[in-house]
């Protein structure tokens, strides 16, 4: 009989989880009139309860009077697991970007997924809009939340953040995956390619128009399967619902990065490193994996995904959360 209350008290849990964010849905959606604009929404609060149903929870930290951050994390550590921090890049808060590997990688791992400064519900009131205070931000924020040691998970953006996090708290990372990121590029490679994408850069990585996004869909994705047949009044619903909170914001993150001198004196990292590709990668050419690789040296190693764009975590997710699960648990 004892053993039936913590299974009662479970699916309570959840069902009053469900409830709850169904009054927030209601109450979120009342000042909008567009009915797409609802739709997405509601597809975002789904997006939260299926994250609720993997095990996780949303968790806002204050980490000062000026600066919030919000993660989804581990309901309970009664095991072992390894902890692991996913860092998302440009396209969307965190659950939108991780939603194909969140249910595999949850049962293997404690999972800890930040929405960086401007995504989702974090934000500051600071001026510093670099990727070293968006790492100095994730770490204040895991050790408020009792993590002492994990791995990091990061694609794109994310990547800059996570080697950051990792070169400059080393007792914090145990092991680091970078996917699609171009740490490390010279400057003459970082003029190449944004020449390659043309004088629209900034408007593709925070678009504002269905054009813009598709645009960026297709410059990412090599399998962009059935968003290619979306409507645009949907990607416009899109756009309203993941882009437009914070998009000045975002422009100044995204602005800095662009236009920042390129790290000649890149720190090498101390931690194992897997670097992931995909083979046909029109934002961060993969040689880039292997440059980044000779310059952290032989505690680093690259895996080439086949037939697979920028968004690796889009175009072959399967494959992305084996080689995670694979290195970080130290699976041959």
């Amino acid at each position: 009989m004892a053993m039936a209350y913590p299974k009662l008290y479970n699916v309570l849990s959840f069902y009053l989880a469900t409830i709850i964010a169904i009054s927030q849905i209601l109450i979120s959606i009342l000042p909008y009139l567009n009915p797409i604009t609802l739709l997405i929404t509601l597809a975002d609060a789904l997006l939260s309860l299926y994250l609720r149903s993997c095990g996780l929870c949303p968790c806002t930290v204050e980490l000062d009077d000026q600066t919030t951050m919000n993660f989804w994390v581990a309901n309970s550590r009664r095991s072992n697991k390894t902890a692991l921090v996913m860092l998302h890049g440009y396209g969307g808060n965190s659950k939108w970007q991780f939603i194909h590997q969140v249910g595999l990688l949850s049962q293997s791992f404690y999972l800890y997924i930040p929405d960086l400064l401007f995504f989702g519900k974090s934000y500051t009131n600071r001026l510093e809009r670099t990727e070293v205070f968006q790492a100095k931000c994730v770490a204040e924020g895991l050790k408020r939340l009792g993590v002492e040691r994990f791995a990091v998970y990061s694609i794109s953006y994310g990547g800059y953040v996570a080697y950051w996090l990792a070169e400059m708290y080393p007792e914090l990372v145990e092991k680091v995956v970078v996917v699609s990121c171009g740490v490390g590029m010279t400057e003459e490679q970082k003029r190449e390619q944004i020449n390659k994408v043309g004088s629209n850069a900034l408007n593709l990585l925070v678009p504002e128009s269905a054009h813009d996004l598709r645009l960026l869909v297709n410059l990412t994705m090599h399998k962009p399967g059935p968003s290619k047949w979306v409507p645009d009044i949907f990607l416009h619903g899109f756009i309203n619902v993941t882009y437009k909170q914070h998009r000045k914001e975002k422009l100044e993150l995204a602005e800095h990065l662009l236009r920042k001198k390129a790290d000649i004196d890149l720190p090498i990292l101390t931690q194992e490193t897997l670097i992931i590709w995909g083979d046909k990668d029109d934002v961060f050419p993969v040689y880039l994996a292997y440059q980044l690789q000779r310059q952290l040296g032989p505690k680093s190693k690259v895996e080439i995904i086949k037939d697979t764009g920028h968004a690796v975590n889009m175009d072959s997710p399967i494959s992305l959360n084996a080689l995670i699960t694979s290195f970080v648990l130290g699976y041959s």
